[in-house]
Formats: C-alpha cells, structure tokens, sequence
C-alpha cells in the first residue's frame, strides 16, 4: 500500500513536547501579569516619607512585555531542542525494532533484539517480537524438514514405478502379473501418502467446519472398523469410558481416533496383544486415551514419533506401517481443535497416548 509522506514520530514528539512547554510558559506570564496588576500598589511611599504615584499599567507593560517576549522565546528554543533531544531517546528502542523487522522481512529470521534494561512497554515488544521470531524461524525449519522427508517419500515409490514399468518394458514377452500387482501396491502407498498429506495440510489450516461431537461415540465407530484387522492379529480390544462432548469436525476427529487406534493395533504384539480406549470428562477438558501393549520403547523415541514421516525404528514394522503421517496427523488435528497430544511408554511396554480437547459448553438451563 502506498502512503502519502508524514511528518514523523519523533518530529510530532516534538512539537508535543515543545507545545506543551509553551502553553505552561504563557500560563506562568498570565499568572505573573495578575500578579504584577493586583499586588503592585497605586502609591509609592518615598524617602522621607513622601508619598509619590505607583507606576501605571503601561508602564509595567511596557516594563514586562520585553521580558515576558524573551522567556518565551527561552521556552520555544529550549522546548524544540529538548523535546528532539527526549524524543529521539525515547524512540531509540523503536528504532531497533523497526530494524530487525526489515531483517526479518528479508528472511533473516535468526537476528534477535534482546533489549537490555528494566522491563517497559518497549521491552514487553522486543521480548514478544524475539518470540515470534523464534517460532518461525522453528516453523520455517520444521517446513523445510517436512518438504524434505515428503519429497524423499515421494521419491521412494516414483523410482519403484520406474523401475517396474523398466523391467515391463524389457521383457514384453514375459509374465507381468507380478509386476502389474507390485505396481498397484507401490501405487496404492503414493494415493495413500498424497491423501495424508491432504489430510494434514487441512488440519492445519484448520478449515473446517465445527460442530458438537462426542469423542466416546467416535471412539467406539473407530474400533468397530479396526476390529476385523485386530481379531486377524489376535488382538483383543477394549473400550471404556463417558460421554464426552466436545466441537470440532467429526471427520477429523474420527481420522484422528482411527489413526491413533490403528497404531496401536499395528505396532502391537505379535499375538495376545491388547488396546484399551477410553474416554474421561474434565472440568474444562474431555479426554481420550489409548493404550497399547508392546515393546519397550524408551522416552527419546517416543518423542521423535509425533513428527512427520518418524515410525520409529525400534517398534514393530509390517505392511500395515502406513507412510509415517499417522500420529503427525493425530498432533495436528489436535492443535487444530486447541487440544494437545501427549505420547508416553508405558512402564509394561507398549505406548500411552493423550488427546485432551476443550469440552464443549455446557447449554445454559431454560428458565
């Protein structure tokens, strides 16, 4: 946008302070001339006690009008050197913020202000811009390591494709159907990951629409549709818990209970393995858990496993490992619904998992 030239901060400072100053100078004159007009007295009583006239009203004029026009002229001097003086002082530490801004505009998001000096307004900004600073130069880097794992992702099944169509192409005589069926399975795990990172980029745009929603009605729609590939593992799982209404989307929070259930189903124990979902109501907070047997699994792995394309190394890997976006989607759905996701191993093995969401609102009763 473009804007007319102004006069500037320190300038209008300025001429505040320098106005100020004067409007209290001709105060004190006007204060003074009453003085001068009320106390001075008609007559004088002179050397030996001779009584003469006091001096008249033109002439104290013409006595404090000189006077009067240089202590004014004293004040307009000192008023616009002082307050150019105060006001540059002051707006100094405007000065270093306007600065690292334009840093920043050019993409230097590491430059910092760290203002020295007891706590003001202008210290309260600097800290807030270092903060916002901060979280997007980690932003901006989480960004870029996320464009890079999905182009290393996409990649992955791009080179397989090419490979296979290769291998079709070279031996046209040949039997394809087993390339055609690795095709189709290189192909399904590309659809998946794209859908992924739809969901994803949706979640974190938070564009949708919210609605009452009642996590423990989601959660068991969840396990009724995982239940057949947890009775082929031989896995048993189970479902307690309240009602628990909170307002989001409904298809984001089912994709983000199904994940975090058919997570725990997939990296499980082989066999005799179980998952337990439950949801709890809060004071301000509803809540949904799942837990899961498995191996141990030590607390800097865990932390790693919230973050894109992180499966974790040490965990249970099968066909069913899906593209590593599963609990990625599940932190971002959470954030999006002002919740938070908080994973921890379970002291027996396996992995406890959180989502605790703001309850909805409780409808105010009809009179």
């Amino acid at each position: 946008m473009r804007r007319r030239l102004g006069l500037s901060v320190r300038l209008k400072l300025t001429l505040s302070y320098a106005g100020l100053l004067m409007l209290a100078g001709i105060f004190l004159l006007v204060l003074v001339w009453v003085f001068l007009l009320r106390y001075v007295p008609d007559r004088m009583i002179g050397p030996d006690e001779w009584i003469q006239p006091g001096p008249s009203r033109l002439e104290l004029w013409e006595a404090f009008a000189p006077r009067a026009a240089q202590g004014f002229a004293f004040l307009m001097v000192f008023g616009l050197v002082g307050g150019w003086i105060l006001a540059g002082r002051m707006l100094a530490p405007l000065t270093r913020i306007t600065r690292a801004t334009r840093l920043a505009g050019t993409g230097s998001l590491s430059h910092r202000i760290e203002m020295e000096g007891r706590k003001d307004e202008f210290r309260e900004l600097a800290d807030a811009f270092d903060t916002m600073l901060a979280r997007l130069e980690a932003h901006v880097a989480e960004q870029q390591r996320f464009a890079a794992n999905v182009s290393h992702e996409l990649r992955t099944p791009l080179a397989v494709t090419q490979t296979i169509l290769d291998v079709a192409r070279n031996d046209r005589d040949g039997d394809n159907d087993e390339l055609v069926d690795r095709l189709h399975a290189v192909n399904s795990r590309a659809i998946d990951l794209t859908e992924a990172l739809l969901l994803l980029s949706r979640a974190d745009r938070r564009s949708f629409n919210r609605e009452p929603v009642d996590l423990s009605l989601v959660a068991e729609e969840a396990t009724e549709t995982l239940l057949p590939l947890a009775e082929k593992r031989g896995l048993a799982i189970e479902t307690s818990g309240e009602a628990t209404p909170a307002v989001g989307s409904h298809a984001l929070l089912l994709q983000l209970t199904t994940n975090l259930v058919h997570n725990a189903i997939v990296h499980n124990l082989p066999a005799d393995g179980t998952v337990w979902v439950t949801t709890r109501r809060g004071p301000e907070f509803v809540e949904l858990t799942v837990d899961n047997t498995g191996r141990d699994l030590t607390p800097q792995l865990v932390s790693t496993l919230a973050e894109p394309f992180q499966r974790g190394s040490q965990r249970i890997r099968t066909d069913h490992a899906g593209v590593g976006l599963g609990l990625a989607i599940v932190k971002s759905i959470a954030e999006a619904h002002d919740g938070t996701l908080t994973l921890a191993p379970r002291p027996e093995g396996g992995l406890h998992v959180s989502v605790r969401l703001p309850a909805a609102p409780t409808p105010a009763p009809r009179a």
